[in-house]
């Protein structure tokens, strides 16, 4: 029983991770492909958004709870923070160009708010996208190879 309760954690971890790279290769094919915006509204863009940050606290949850190898809970610990980081980063984005319209009568506020939404946007543009690739590239490869594994030992004990 010990056996199956564990494969069937392990099943809900990877396939809400591959849920996870899934919403988010089709979100980021809105943002960028023009064809994929003319299907696919604004409200999708909000509910994929939603969807993404509850798969990116799902998966971190899940990996801090079950035992996971310490490679491959930092890789899936990295998908998951890059991808709710980049809708929290982008909502934070518009927050600060908001705040830097409000406060621009005040020359030093509407500095920092401008500071901080680029900030925001570079973190958006650049570090979440690539944190997303590290930690996708890290966990499939170390996935695959504990797969291989497994698959190696019950092989020789069934032989």
């Amino acid at each position: 029983m010990g056996l199956v309760a564990v494969s069937q954690k392990e099943s809900v971890l990877r396939i809400t991770f591959y849920l996870l790279v899934t919403s988010f290769v089709l979100a980021i094919g809105v943002i960028f492909i023009p064809v994929f915006r003319v299907i696919f509204n604004s409200i999708f863009m909000i509910t994929i958004s939603a969807i993404l940050i509850v798969l990116s606290s799902i998966l971190i949850g899940l990996t801090l709870v079950q035992k996971v190898e310490r490679k491959l809970k930092k890789f899936l610990i990295l998908t998951g923070a890059s991808t709710a980081g980049f809708f929290i980063c982008v909502l934070l984005h518009n927050i600060f160009y908001a705040l830097s319209l409000v406060t621009s009568h005040i020359t030093i506020l509407s500095y920092l708010m401008k500071a901080f939404e680029v900030i925001f946007f570079l973190v958006a543009i650049f570090a979440c996208p690539i944190g997303f690739l590290v930690g996708v590239i890290g966990s499939v490869v170390l996935l695959i190879k504990e797969r291989k594994s497994k698959e190696r030992a019950v092989d020789q004990v069934v032989k």
